[in-house]
């Protein structure tokens, strides 16, 4: 196997997962606006959110399995989930990736039990999806090597934008009423009570 599979591994899952993370944010923020219209009832349209988020955790294991694997750097349990646990390869830029990581397993695994926790508390800890999206940049910009590249540049703006735009006009558009969109379930229960169709 080439010497520099696991390394090219690493950064290429690296940035699929950044775009994922990014992805799920902007998705996510364009579901709880008006952006996709007054009433998204369609069950896709909160499955691609997850979809999105789940792939961004794959995404993220396969880069850190990479790490491990490349013989160039060490990176070991510590220097994975650690904080500035990492001596052999630039500490901070790494402890930001750490730190998305460890938000994303939070907004992640509590999205899997949102059933069980109180509402309040699930939404709070969604909100930290910003911190998964403004880290997981940082890490980009400062730990890959790939940094420097324009196009990565240009994407990192643009999502960047991206986010914050959304988040004005979530914040200063006018509040609509309450709204939720139907699970595949909920829809299902419809039909056989003769209450509805699925959009």
């Amino acid at each position: 196997m080439d010497t520099h599979f696991w390394w090219y591994l690493a950064r290429s899952t690296g940035i699929v997962a950044w775009f994922l993370a990014i992805a799920s944010v902007l998705w996510g923020l364009a579901l709880s606006t008006r952006a996709l219209g007054r009433k998204p009832t369609a069950p896709w349209l909160l499955d691609l959110h997850r979809w999105l988020g789940a792939l961004t955790v794959v995404f993220v294991g396969v880069h850190l399995v990479a790490l491990v694997g490349d013989s160039f750097l060490y990176f070991g349990w510590a220097e994975l989930f650690v904080p500035m646990a990492s001596d052999a390869y630039r500490p901070g830029a790494v402890t930001w990736g750490i730190v998305a990581f460890w938000f994303l397993v939070l907004v992640e695994g509590t999205s899997l039990a949102m059933k069980r926790i109180p509402k309040k508390v699930w939404h709070s800890i969604h909100l930290t999806s910003y911190v998964v999206a403004v880290t997981a940049t940082a890490h980009l910009l400062t730990a890959g090597t790939d940094s420097s590249t324009p196009a990565l540049r240009w994407a990192a703006l643009a999502g960047a934008v991206a986010i914050v735009f959304f988040t004005i006009y979530r914040l200063l558009a006018p509040k609509a009423p309450a709204r939720s969109i139907p699970s595949r379930e909920q829809l299902a229960a419809r039909r056989a009570d003769g209450g509805g169709t699925a959009a």
